[in-house]
């Protein structure tokens, strides 16, 4: 099969993604062997590539394929594997297993379990024409959502709704999003959808336009939301997508006394403690939060934007994507 092979840690502009034939992989007796439809493109993977990563041990092994939102047709059947026949429409997110017996597992927050497998970061995803994935940790697809519009539900969409539940979002708040990328243009909804009033920052014209095309309330720059805050209170929810050190300590400075900042990124955090704010970080999802977006979006309540490529440009793509120049989301079609 074709895939796109991360040989080695370096810059993307250096080329360590090979686009190469490799074998295609057979399931264990508990998995299923998915011919990859569609894989969405996210700023994490070049994250990983680049070896920004590492500390939390991803890549697990090298070569890896990248990848880990998937959608697609299933193709074979482990003896073991329950619940699909062959041909089913199904999906594949971050979360590629658990134990299933940890302390997280057990209480229903799966997404923190200390031995998870991630897709195409411990294991090989969906930069490929086929993938195996745990029969009970694939999702069937709803019969209204193509492929292509599935396969970021399975990053940016569990994502963005796990955050907002993080974050505890309620009717009447103000809600600001900084960074409206993939995950940024589906908290914007998620956010709307709780039934806050929400505030768009980017610097990107393309990105703001976006943001009010899927009904973000205000879309501003982020020099424009500190006159807003001064004009109009300071949001009681700040959630920060941007991998930026400036949105951070914007959020941080900005945000309404006794507020939260939902941390969606990795950053350096100064606190304030008279202004008795919390911070929270965010991380995926579970499968039931996984269900529940995809019956979200199968009745028309959010949409992902996104723009396909074919599985050999992910290069091109990935640099595109450093360099801001991605508007929603990047599908990869093999």
């Amino acid at each position: 099969m074709k895939a796109q092979l991360c040989t080695r840690i370096d810059k993307i502009e250096n080329h360590p993604l090979i686009y190469t034939t490799v074998s295609t992989p057979n399931p264990q007796p508990d998995q299923v062997l998915i011919k990859v439809k569609a894989c969405g493109v996210c700023y994490s993977n070049l994250h990983m590539i680049e070896g920004e990563l590492k500390q939390f041990g991803v890549p697990a092994k090298l070569p890896i394929i990248p990848g880990h939102e998937v959608t697609g047709v299933i193709e074979e059947i482990g003896a073991q594997a329950k619940g699909y026949e062959k041909g089913d429409r199904v999906g594949v997110q971050v979360l590629w297993k658990t134990d299933g017996t940890c302390e997280f597992c057990l209480s229903g927050r799966e997404n923190l379990c200390l031995k998870r497998q991630t897709t195409g970061e411990v294991v090989d995803g969906g930069y490929a024409e086929y993938m195996v994935a745990p029969a009970a940790f694939t999702h069937r697809l709803p019969d209204n959502l193509g492929f292509e519009e599935s396969a970021s539900l399975f990053c940016p969409g569990i994502t963005a709704y796990h955050a907002i539940k993080r974050a505890n979002v309620r009717v009447g708040q103000k809600v600001a999003v900084i960074g409206i990328g993939g995950v940024g243009h589906m908290s914007l909804q998620f956010a709307k959808l709780a039934g806050a009033e929400t505030i768009a920052v980017d610097t990107s014209e393309a990105k703001l336009q976006l943001a009010q095309d899927i009904g973000a309330d205000h879309a501003l720059t982020a020099v424009e939301l500190d006159k807003f805050t001064v004009d109009n209170g300071r949001p009681d929810v700040i959630m920060v997508h941007a991998p930026s050190q400036r949105a951070v300590e914007q959020a941080l400075r900005l945000v309404k006394r006794g507020g939260i900042v939902l941390m969606g990124v990795c950053g350096d955090a100064s606190v304030q403690f008279p202004e008795e704010y919390s911070i929270v970080g965010s991380v995926i999802g579970t499968r039931q939060e996984m269900n529940d977006v995809l019956k979200i979006a199968s009745i028309g309540k959010v949409r992902v934007d996104w723009s396909v490529y074919r599985l050999s440009e992910a290069e091109n793509v990935l640099i595109k994507l450093k360099q801001g120049k991605i508007v929603g989301r990047a599908i990869l079609v093999p």
